[in-house]
């Protein structure tokens, strides 16, 4: 599904990721951990296609992301959902709006796009907030909106950049259950973390691979969830 084969990254002038080699498979689950700054951001911009390596090959459902035109990253990109560190949304939108925006710029609503939203909305908890501004939310409650939106287009990969930076631990709770959740229905997830609190707690409820960037490099924490 995305494939990094032997991946660089530069960066003003310096070398921040190299030989980097990653195979996220369909239905799998990965962890990925490392310090602030090591590059765990960087390398989920590769695997979306929002950076083209420096050296090295990364492939898109096949496609080498250097051989992709624009139009060809956006199809791509439909078919990966991003949870960003920073969700940000349009503060004169109402939650609903903002979590339904993806169809609205694809140009995908339709008829079940209400009792679609409204089951997706009661998913994740919010159908009480869905007509709230985002000024108005939770930390916990923006995630699980930035979570929401990330899969309204039912995408095949969901990539979450510290979702659980900014709640509590029960709020974090709540979300890893959610991601186990589409995992268990088959989409293929890929969480970039400091918490390795989190990590221990996802041991009884899923099989991850955790890996680790150290020293420009990706390695494997060694075991098995």
């Amino acid at each position: 599904m995305i494939e990094l084969d032997n991946v660089a990254y530069s960066y003003g002038g310096g070398e921040l990721l190299s030989g980097l080699t990653l195979r996220l498979a369909p239905g799998s689950f990965h962890f990925l951990t490392g310090p602030s700054g090591a590059g765990k951001t960087t390398l989920l911009k590769l695997c979306y296609g929002a950076l083209v390596p420096t050296a090295g090959h990364a492939r898109l459902f096949g496609e080498d992301v250097r051989r992709m035109d624009r139009d060809a990253i956006a199809l791509s990109r439909r078919r990966i959902g991003v949870v960003h560190q920073d969700c940000q949304f349009l503060d004169h939108l109402s939650v609903a709006e903002n979590v339904a925006l993806p169809l609205t710029v694809a140009g995908e609503g339709g008829g079940d796009l209400e009792q679609n939203l409204i089951e997706l909305m009661t998913w994740v908890g919010l159908k009480s907030r869905a007509e709230a501004l985002p000024p108005e939310l939770s930390g916990g409650e923006r995630q699980r909106a930035a979570l929401a939106r990330a899969v309204i287009m039912s995408p095949e990969v969901i990539l979450a950049d510290e979702p659980t930076g900014n709640v509590d631990w029960e709020m974090s709770q709540r979300l890893l259950r959610l991601l186990v959740e589409l995992n268990r229905m088959g989409k293929t997830i890929l969480i970039a973390t400091h918490d390795l609190g989190l990590i221990r707690s996802a041991k009884s409820q899923v099989q991850a691979r955790v890996l680790r960037i150290s020293n420009r490099k990706l390695q494997s924490a060694g075991a098995d969830l």
